[in-house]
């Protein structure tokens, strides 16, 4: 079976949120990708070439489909095609309540490059951190670019979009963290095992509305502190440290 032009038409229409909300799913390309996704997500078609429906036993998907490398072409949305294209289920967000009041999880505000929230999600899953709950207004983690940034751990972290102001009220025994210039020396001050750390937009940072509810203010130093640097860090590498810091109290 070949790839059809309806299947490589409703394959690009993924592309669009729209689409992604219409038939509640995602595309996922390149063989580490699709095959990571594979073990934890329900994948509804598979194309990919003739060697890797061949070598590949762990093929689990409704609709398996041998491809060449022109419809591969046709199909997606990087710069050169990739071996092996898939169409995933959206995986459902529902939290566990019990393990959420327990745990670390990452609050995002208005983050709207894909790339740094699928670099978010992939610095989540790193640091073994599972839930990342998403302003309405931040980029669809289901994005292409964003899934490809994750590099699988899309699939081990559940990202839900809600409101944030909500979700931090009725969370109120937890603390809350935020990054700020104004904050303190993230290196001196008290971190605990569990709570809500708020990152804001590239742009903006964290809202006014959203700062009033943040319990404790961080900031990351440079170094040294008395020479000039940049005046902030990428949204992406301050999480990275920020949750680093965190893991490196309590493990």
């Amino acid at each position: 079976m070949s790839l059809s032009n309806n299947k490589i038409k409703y394959i690009k229409s993924l592309k669009e949120k729209k689409f992604r909300n219409q038939y509640n799913c995602f595309v996922a390309e390149g063989e580490k990708l699709v095959f990571d996704l594979m073990e934890t997500c329900k994948c509804q078609i598979v194309a990919a070439l003739p060697e890797i429906i061949s070598s590949r036993t762990d093929i689990n998907a409704e609709d398996i489909i041998v491809a060449s490398e022109v419809e591969l072409n046709r199909a997606t949305s990087l710069k050169t095609a990739p071996s092996v294209i898939a169409v995933f289920y959206q995986p459902q967000s529902d939290i566990n309540e019990q393990y959420f009041n327990k745990s670390l999880s990452l609050v995002l505000e208005g983050v709207q490059d894909p790339g740094n929230v699928g670099t978010i999600v992939r610095i989540a899953d790193w640091f073994g951190i599972h839930n990342i709950f998403c302003s309405y207004d931040c980029a669809d983690v289901f994005n292409p670019k964003t899934v490809q940034a994750t590099m699988g751990s899309i699939a081990r972290v559940k990202v839900t979009y809600t409101d944030i102001i909500a979700l931090i009220n009725k969370s109120n025994k937890l603390p809350v963290y935020g990054t700020f210039l104004g904050g303190k020396n993230i290196y001196e001050e008290s971190l605990s095992k569990n709570g809500l750390i708020v990152m804001g937009s590239e742009g903006k940072g964290i809202s006014r509305a959203v700062e009033k509810l943040v319990t404790d203010r961080l900031f990351i130093p440079n170094f040294p502190t008395d020479i000039k640097s940049s005046e902030s860090l990428n949204v992406a590498v301050a999480t990275a440290i920020t949750c680093s810091e965190f893991r490196r109290r309590h493990f």
